[in-house]
């Protein structure tokens, strides 16, 4: 028997012998750390807006048209990245898609035109992160874990809000202090680059590469062959998923999700605190705080999930978020100052800001299987069309009314809304079956 057979027919670690940290955790870790470098792109455009408009006199409708495009496509990406990856292995889609996030962030430091704006930070960069998407957390989490599911899918998902506190702060602070957006850009190119041979080395395909079962899991696992037609599995899979209930109540859920924190506060926050007079540093550096307490969110909202009803987790928190947001405009008339209602809205805020990803991605897994991976990423597609549509809503009305009072109102109704639809899901699982 060659070598490559004995390791793909049982673990290569000897009885007696056990790994006191399994693989799987390492694995994580790499993921992590490659979500949080690649976190710079997410954390931009929002600083952008108010510089871009000072220096070109771009319409804030106009730049927001360009952050749609990017947060449209970084969820159209996704469920065919999540192919991509069953196909390609998720080492080359990840590094390619870094690559493709530092040529657009490169590119802009040269652009004259709006369209140049589109084409590098919207196409660019959107089809990047698209890759790179949480589908890319969702296929780790499914490939390497049978158990603690929920606590890693939330671990992954706060490694964002954690390279949003890295990066928000020293990106602002690069535009403030230096008058001029364009380092700011630079920096976002580099963390890309810097993250591609991290990924090219250090992480692996599938538990099986290594010779070692799923972390949780009693049996070794073969790893699969390639998954030959990756845009004809992922419309498939969508075919299916669209016939039943659940995947709809998903689907408009989390584009509410979207609306209400990418499109919303990541993109609007802070020009609507500069509006009132509070610094651009003083605002993004409450947008990290927001990373900080999301990463804690998250985590206990995958432990949460881990041992309760996914349904009720997400209704709860639809709700605290959607009557959090009626309070802002209050809050920001307040005045410019850093005042404790303000703090004590950024905290809860961040407490609630991605923790519907882990019961978002149990449900869809719960009813969907081997293909939840790809469901998830049509699910956070919807997430990601949401966030577009406020990203350039938001900006068209602050042109239109001079402020974004009825864009929080509209949004906390919205919440409302999510709330109901996912109370209504089913909770017998719907079974699917897509052949390959």
């Amino acid at each position: 028997m060659t070598q490559t057979s004995e390791a793909t027919a049982a673990p290569r670690t000897p009885a007696g012998r056990r790994r006191r940290v399994h693989r799987a955790w390492f694995v994580a870790a790499v993921t992590f750390v490659t979500i949080v470098g690649a976190a710079a792109f997410r954390s931009l455009p929002g600083l952008l807006i108010d510089p871009l408009h000072a220096e070109f006199g771009w319409s804030r409708g106009t730049i927001g048209a360009a952050v749609s495009v990017n947060l449209a496509l970084y969820g159209l990406t996704a469920p065919f990245a999540a192919a991509l990856m069953d196909r390609f292995g998720i080492r080359r889609v990840v590094a390619v898609a870094l690559t493709v996030v530092a040529l657009g962030s490169g590119l802009t430091v040269w652009m004259t035109e709006p369209w140049q704006l589109i084409l590098c930070w919207g196409l660019l960069v959107g089809l990047g992160s698209g890759s790179m998407a949480l589908a890319f957390a969702a296929t780790v989490t499914g490939r390497w874990f049978t158990a603690r599911r929920g606590l890693v899918s939330g671990i992954l998902t706060a490694a964002s809000a954690s390279g949003q506190l890295v990066f928000l702060p020293l990106l602002s602070w690069m535009i403030q202090t230096g008058h001029d957006w364009r380092p700011a850009a630079v920096t976002v190119s580099f963390a890309a680059l810097a993250v591609v041979p991290f990924v090219w080395l250090l992480l692996r395909d599938h538990p099986a590469d290594v010779g070692l079962a799923p972390y949780g899991a009693s049996e070794f696992v073969p790893k699969p062959p390639p998954v030959t037609g990756a845009a004809r599995r992922t419309l498939g899979v969508l075919a299916k998923a669209a016939r039943t209930g659940p995947f709809w109540l998903l689907a408009g859920s989390f584009a509410i999700c979207g609306a209400s924190t990418n499109g919303l506060i990541q993109t609007h926050f802070v020009p609507a605190a500069h509006d009132h007079g509070m610094p651009v540093t003083a605002a993004a550096s409450l947008l990290a705080v927001i990373g900080v307490f999301d990463v804690a969110g998250t985590i206990a909202s995958g432990w949460f999930t881990d041992r309760f009803e996914p349904r009720r987790l997400l209704a709860v928190y639809y709700a605290l978020r959607g009557t959090s947001l009626l309070f802002l405009p209050m809050l920001l008339n307040l005045g410019p100052e850093v005042h404790p209602p303000m703090v004590f809205f950024i905290v809860f805020y961040g407490l609630d800001w991605v923790a519907t990803v882990p019961p978002t991605l149990a449900l869809c897994r719960d009813r969907y299987g081997d293909d939840s991976a790809i469901v998830f990423g049509w699910v956070l597609a919807s997430h990601q069309i949401g966030a577009a549509l406020v990203a350039w809503v938001g900006g068209v009305a602050r042109d239109v009314f001079g402020s974004y009072d009825m864009v929080w109102y509209a949004s906390g109704a919205l919440c409302a809304a999510a709330t109901l639809m996912v109370l209504v899901i089913r909770r017998r699982p719907a079974a699917l079956t897509v052949p390959a």
